[in-house]
């Protein structure tokens, strides 16, 4: 089995974890991180949500967890699509989940959506105690890629469903030189002006750059003991959903 070294590129060049690194990068975005996210992604980030979600609507879905949820996009989208009982939304960084709640409120699903602050790595909830697990543009900041997804894994449902939303790299010319100049030289600059940070927006183009490609993740996900393995390139290939039971 190939060993994946996503787990070296760092938002900061310190000594710090990555875990550390990723927390006080989004910690110190989050203000702007639905703006640029939506700026710099022409509201397509929108879209590639729901496309994934819509990959797994044949499933059971009455409690999910979603990990790495940041401000919530992603469970504020499946509350209002599957109507489920609960939702858990997962991160490290206290200042995205904030935002998140305060979203919720406005939207409503309160009494359906909860968040709280922890190690997608070290999962605190029972095993078998999640009909769906899923994730959307957080797995690249895994520490331990095959850690963090075995444990997605564990608190998942026997026969539950696994959703994993994540940017990759398109193979098709001219797409694939129009991806690398926008993520590698136009998005760090706009990001950095924005967001004042001059590492976040580079980190997300090198995190993505050294991503495991559709095959490659799919095999990690087979290793761990996920079955059922689909993945659904979008937009060329710039983003990509996996799918899986367990």
């Amino acid at each position: 089995m190939t060993t994946f070294k996503h787990d070296t590129i760092t938002p900061y060049a310190n000594d710090e974890a990555k875990k550390s690194q990723v927390k006080d990068m989004f910690d110190g975005i989050a203000p702007r991180y639905d703006f640029l996210n939506h700026f710099l992604s022409f509201g397509t980030d929108i879209l590639w949500r729901k496309l994934a979600l819509g990959k797994i609507s044949k499933s059971k879905h009455d409690t999910i967890l979603d990990i790495a949820t940041g401000t919530g996009d992603l469970a504020i989208a499946a509350a209002k699509k599957f109507k489920p009982s609960k939702i858990v939304g997962l991160d490290i960084a206290a200042n995205m989940l904030k935002i998140g709640e305060q979203k919720t409120i406005k939207e409503g699903l309160q009494d359906v959506i909860s968040f709280e602050t922890g190690d997608s790595e070290a999962l605190r909830f029972d095993s078998e105690s999640f009909d769906t697990v899923m994730a959307s543009f957080g797995v690249r900041n895994f520490e331990n890629l095959e850690g963090g997804l075995s444990e997605m894994r564990r608190v998942m449902k026997t026969g539950g469903t696994l959703m994993i939303l994540e940017f990759s790299t398109p193979r098709i010319f001219p797409i694939k030189q129009l991806y690398f100049f926008y993520f590698r030289y136009i998005l760090p600059l706009i990001g950095k002006i924005i967001s004042k940070d001059s590492r976040a927006y580079t980190y997300l183009y090198e995190s993505s750059a050294n991503f495991p490609s559709f095959e490659a993740f799919n095999s990690v996900l087979n290793k761990i003991g996920f079955k059922e393995l689909r993945y659904y390139p979008l937009t060329f290939g710039i983003c990509c959903v996996y799918t899986a039971k367990k």
